[in-house]
């Protein structure tokens, strides 16, 4: 393994509700070019590959205000960079190709995008 130089910090706070429902979900980056301290977010979603099991853990939480709308675009946006990711790390045109007719098909469904005629 390589030496570490640099270590950068990201913090995640998610305020929870009487319902123990999230209210909101704040996020701030000690390198983040914006400059921005903090970001407010709707909803998040955090994968991780673990190192030894070899299998993913993941955590998803939104917002009780996100609208079903907000959430059909986050996923459109999110699928499409997973799959240009996907691409980047692999170089599996062919996959990345078919996971990028999943994101049209999913962006005409949910009307994000129009659909072709």
């Amino acid at each position: 393994m390589s030496k570490i130089e640099k270590k950068h910090k990201i913090n995640i706070e998610v305020g929870i509700g009487k319902e123990n429902l999230p209210e909101n979900i704040r996020w701030k980056a000690d390198d983040d070019p914006s400059g921005k301290k903090v970001h407010e977010a709707k909803a998040m979603l955090l994968a991780f590959f673990d190192r030894d099991s070899l299998d993913s853990v993941k955590l998803d939480i939104w917002t009780k205000d996100m609208q079903v709308v907000e959430m059909d675009r986050f996923f459109f946006q999110t699928l499409r960079a997973m799959a240009d990711t996907y691409y980047k790390a692999t170089q599996n045109t062919e996959l990345a190709a078919a996971m990028q007719q999943f994101v049209h098909f999913f962006g005409e469904k949910t009307e994000i995008i129009p659909k072709d005629k």
